[in-house]
Order: structure tokens, then C-alpha cells, then sequence
């Protein structure tokens, strides 16, 4: 097999995970159960952090949501004492540059207005563009050493290059996302951590 069969045949093999894991995310009988677990570890996950501005995205195709950890994690840091070093902790959602198909992130707050980018997801209008330490990024699925499986766009790796310095990623989805042969393509960038309704699933331990 030549490098071009073998090219063909790993987007066949991704392009038949992602439908396979989407239609069964879309489907799911306890998606309000997982959720709410997930939102749990993320908010475990994040007391220790101590970055001010967050990227994340708003959820599409049965996502996990992640935005209401979000509030809390931005409410937990209004509360904190005023004569602390605590920044205002802000919150952004991804928007598509057109020209170099990179992401720009604009601060999100609940009840902000909203309108549909050229993919017809929803979008911050006219707020502030924001740069975060941390990314939360969408998993369709994940493989070993960090890699994730997304919609093939390539938006995400394109942004985490091009960044400097480059933000923590952390991966977002459902324990049944996990691909043990999921090979990374040359362009692919790992992610830091990986996250899921179970637990840390990247890195295996954590210290």
C-alpha cells in the first residue's frame, strides 16, 4: 500500500469513528447523568488552575455543555475577597477566521448577545476578543498520548500553532470516546489533559 492508499484509508477509518461516536452521542439514554458527572469533574479539575480567561465552545451534535461549569468556575472567583490578586475571571467562545481558518476567541456571559457565525453555530456578538491560558476543546473521540478525534476541519490545530505561548489544552467528552487506534496525522497537535464523565482519561496519572 503506497502513502496515498494508506492516507485514504486512515480518513476512512476516522470518517466511520466520527459518525459511529456521533450518532451515539446524539442518541443518548443518559446524557442529563453523564453530564451532570462531568460537569462535577470539571469543576474538581479546575480548583487548582489558576487561569483567568477560558476558552471553550458552545456545543453542537450532542456535545457536552461545557458553559455552566464555566459560570460557576467565573461566579466562584466573584466571590473570592476583594483584596486578593484574583482577576476578573472571563470566559470565551470560538469564532472562524475566514482567511486562515484559525479561531479567534470573544467573551461569552450568559445572556450576552448572540448571533450565528458561517457555520450557523452561535457566536458572541460585538464583545471583547480575549486571549485564554486555557482552552477547553470538543472531543468526538480520543487516543492515546493526547490526540483527539474532531470533525476534520482542522481549526483547533491550526490555532494551537499558531499561538504563542501556546494555551493548556484540555479535551472534553464521553468515556466511550476512547480509540486505542487512533494515529495521529502530521499536523495534529496533542492535548495536555483529557477529561470525561470517569474521570481523567490524559494523562493517566496526574501529581
Amino acid at each position: 500500500m503506497d502513502n496515498k492508499d494508506g492516507q485514504s484509508s486512515l480518513q476512512s477509518q476516522k470518517a466511520a469513528w466520527r459518525k459511529s461516536l456521533i450518532d451515539k452521542r446524539q442518541a443518548l439514554a443518559d446524557r442529563a447523568w453523564r453530564n451532570d458527572m462531568l460537569q462535577r469533574v470539571m469543576r474538581v479539575w479546575l480548583i487548582e488552575r489558576p487561569d483567568a480567561v477560558i476558552g471553550a465552545y458552545w456545543p453542537i451534535k450532542g456535545e457536552f455543555d461545557p458553559l455552566p461549569a464555566l459560570f460557576r468556575w467565573q461566579e466562584a472567583g466573584l466571590e473570592e475577597d476583594a483584596k486578593s490578586a484574583q482577576r476578573h475571571r472571563r470566559i470565551g467562545l470560538p469564532v472562524v477566521n475566514k482567511v486562515d481558518k484559525t479561531l479567534t476567541f470573544y467573551t461569552w456571559f450568559p445572556g450576552c448577545p448572540m448571533e450565528e457565525d458561517a457555520f450557523g453555530i452561535p457566536k458572541p456578538k460585538d464583545t471583547e476578543i480575549v486571549v485564554p491560558t486555557l482552552i477547553f476543546v470538543p472531543c468526538v473521540g480520543y487516543g492515546p498520548d493526547g490526540f483527539r478525534l474532531g470533525y476534520g476541519g482542522g481549526f483547533y490545530d491550526r490555532t494551537l500553532a499558531s499561538l504563542q505561548p501556546k494555551p493548556f489544552t484540555v479535551g472534553l467528552g464521553y468515556d466511550f470516546g476512547w480509540l486505542p487506534e487512533l494515529q495521529p496525522e502530521i499536523h495534529d497537535v496533542p492535548l495536555d489533559a483529557i477529561i470525561t464523565d470517569t474521570g481523567v482519561m490524559w494523562p493517566e496519572q496526574r501529581r
